[in-house]
């Protein structure tokens, strides 16, 4: 079993994405707003807010994470994607990590 991890910074693509990991056999995978430490700083402690300066606000980024018992699932969403013009080899696009999971404790929940 595997633990895919997506980090995408480019909202825009998140349907394109979302399908693809359909596509490819993962039909259940979690998906949430995140922000990188350092904009979190300069908005909640006063010290940090030197982060900011000159900064612009940019659109929140998303985590997708999934298990799957894929063990290329990352080599098949990149091939997939880059046909529909979405390349994770390029810069700002975001990152595909994915980790082995030795057990896992709890039910599988059912919809």
């Amino acid at each position: 079993m595997w633990l895919l991890i997506i980090i995408l910074h480019k909202e825009q693509w998140l349907d394109d994405l979302l399908s693809c990991l359909v596509e490819v056999g993962v039909e259940s995978a979690f998906v949430g707003d995140i922000k990188q430490m350092k904009d979190v700083l300069a908005q909640e402690v006063p010290i940090f807010a030197m982060f900011k300066m000159g900064g612009k606000d940019k659109p929140g980024s998303k985590m997708i994470y999934a298990l799957t018992d894929i063990p290329d699932v990352a080599k098949e969403i990149t091939g997939i994607l880059r046909a529909v013009g979405l390349d994770f080899e390029k810069k700002g696009i975001g990152k595909i990590i994915t980790l082995k999971v030795d057990s896992v404790v709890g039910a599988v929940e059912e919809d």
